[in-house]
């Protein structure tokens, strides 16, 4: 095997990105501090053409050098929004007819692997503090919550692999199956 350069791999410019048909994902962060983790999930929303990043509370929004270096430029390239809080931001997503669902430890949380994408509704995900999680009245305000089952002895992940694994289950079910938006599907 011989690994791929990068002139290869025929990538998208940021013009031809916008235009781009996106998935019906809104990734909402709720006071999420780090910028590091705010830039890779700027990265991870732009390999898989995430409608938009909304960006609450303390969460900080570029410019800003410490999410540019892991979003590699993916600031520029992937819609943004700012909030004041979270659940303002969720207010006006389900005014819009979004389905809002936070990803969070709860009671009756739906495992992501038993959670089955309707194919022509659009979704917000919630992802929270690195250290307190998603806001009480975020989850209560939300139609419902996911989960990724840890079979480890820890009790979180990092927040931006775990927005790399929700972002995917909604990519798999959405975007990667569908041939016009992937029209080389021996590529992947």
């Amino acid at each position: 095997m011989r690994k791929i350069r990068t002139i290869e791999m025929q990538r998208l410019t940021i013009e031809e990105f916008q235009k781009a048909e996106k998935l019906p994902l809104i990734v909402v962060l709720d006071d999420v501090r780090s910028m590091y983790n705010v830039g890779s999930i700027f990265r991870t929303s732009d390999t898989f053409r995430v409608e938009s990043v909304y960006l609450c509370g303390i969460s900080c929004t570029p410019p800003a050098t410490e999410i540019h270096k892991t979003a590699l430029g993916a600031e520029e390239s992937v819609n943004w929004r700012y909030f004041k809080t979270a659940l303002d931001a969720i207010n006006e997503l389900k005014q819009n007819g979004y389905k809002v669902l936070s990803v969070e430890q709860v009671e009756h949380s739906t495992k992501i692997q038993n959670f089955e994408i309707e194919s022509f509704q659009n979704y917000a995900i919630v992802l929270g503090n690195e250290v307190k999680g998603v806001h009480q009245e975020v989850i209560d305000a939300s139609d419902g919550c996911l989960e990724i089952p840890q079979l480890g002895t820890k009790h979180s992940m990092n927040v931006s692999v775990t927005a790399g694994i929700i972002i995917y289950k909604f990519a798999e079910q959405l975007l990667l199956t569908r041939e016009h938006i992937n029209p080389n599907p021996n590529k992947y």
